[in-house]
């Protein structure tokens, strides 16, 4: 196994026995989860100033196998984590929240980044299986919005997921998201008129009939209270994706040719940042020039140029500034600027 698939599989599957401690046994294994999905990686980023170099290759079965086994924690952990904050009298107030909040990160930081890698796979079984991982988040939509309208429409106004100079994270999210919803059900209406196939082949059938059966079995498994605290992982999740596309793509806009249309996309629109273990946590989804580049490129394989537009911290700690407008635009303004002048 390649040393970087190491790298991978430590910070990725190191949270799982620490989120599942701290469901059974709370105390400090909740504060331990918390922890290294918080301080640990934001502080071995800053002291670990190593770029781990891109493994070459097309085919990474070690990569694939991990994103396998983390889709199957994913949904054993958010069983888990779901049935004893609804159900379990064993842990306090203050265990349970703290649970929830480790969870969330870890759905939102681990899952998230994994189920984007499986929609991008070739074969069915890992794409479907991200799919799933999405619809548990109740994001199924994005399956078919990330391919079919982001990697399109990347870095122009007519893109849901691009953020704009100036537009705050609170004004973007809910714009985001029904953009997505929606261009992704356009894109995919139009594909079943094309291919002439039955309505009932939708996509979006699946990703709301499979959400609605998820929240039925979660709704008789652990009651009221347990379909709300499912729903408001989700929501956590949702929001930090939404997160990580603001911060990538702020207010980096393609050019126009002569005839008005846009340039292809470039890896100057996109956001990227260098740091070790949020970019292993996050399945070098840091590197995101590259990825739009390739999109079907595995992520041992994505690569890092210097001259590319890099965040001047991290991606977990700019999604943080990003809470605060004022300071965030002060930061980022200035760089989208210098940058506008390139795309």
């Amino acid at each position: 196994m390649p040393r970087q698939m190491i790298l991978f599989a430590i910070a990725t599957l190191l949270p799982v026995p620490m989120i599942a401690a701290a469901a059974i046994l709370g105390g400090g294994w909740v504060l331990l989860a918390l922890a290294y999905l918080t301080l640990f990686t934001a502080t071995l980023d800053e002291v670990v100033r190593r770029v781990v170099p891109a493994t070459e290759g097309v085919e990474f079965p070690a990569a694939a196998g991990l994103s396998i086994t983390l889709a199957g924690l994913h949904f054993a952990l958010m069983a888990l984590v779901v049935s004893v904050i609804a159900l379990s009298d064993g842990l306090g107030s203050w265990e349970k929240a703290g649970l929830f909040a480790a969870a969330g990160l870890f759905f939102g930081q681990v899952s998230n980044s994994n189920a984007h890698e499986l929609i991008h796979a070739r074969d069915r079984l890992r794409h479907r299986l991200g799919m799933w991982v999405y619809i548990s988040m109740l994001y199924g939509h994005h399956t078919s919005a990330h391919p079919l309208v982001h990697h399109v429409r990347v870095a122009t106004r007519a893109d849901p997921a691009t953020s704009r100079r100036g537009e705050s994270f609170y004004r973007y999210v809910g714009r985001a998201w029904r953009g997505g919803f929606r261009q992704g059900l356009a894109a995919e209406t139009a594909r079943i008129e094309r291919a002439r196939l039955p309505r009932w082949r939708h996509p979006y059938a699946l990703y709301v009939g499979g959400a609605l059966a998820i929240g039925l079995a979660v709704l008789w498994l652990t009651g009221l209270k347990g379909l709300l605290v499912w729903i408001g992982l989700a929501g956590y999740a949702q929001a930090q994706l939404l997160m990580s596309d603001y911060v990538q793509h702020y207010g980096l806009i393609r050019a126009t040719d002569a005839k008005g249309k846009p340039v292809p996309t470039g890896p100057a629109h996109s956001w990227n940042s260098p740091h070790l273990w949020s970019s292993a946590l996050m399945l070098n989804a840091p590197r995101h020039s590259d990825h739009h580049a390739s999109p079907a490129r595995p992520y041992p394989a994505l690569r890092l140029d210097d001259d590319l537009p890099m965040l001047p911290r991290s991606l977990p700690v700019m999604s943080c500034l990003a809470l605060h407008p004022r300071r965030w635009r002060k930061v980022m303004d200035p760089l989208a600027d210098a940058w506008s002048g390139r795309t």
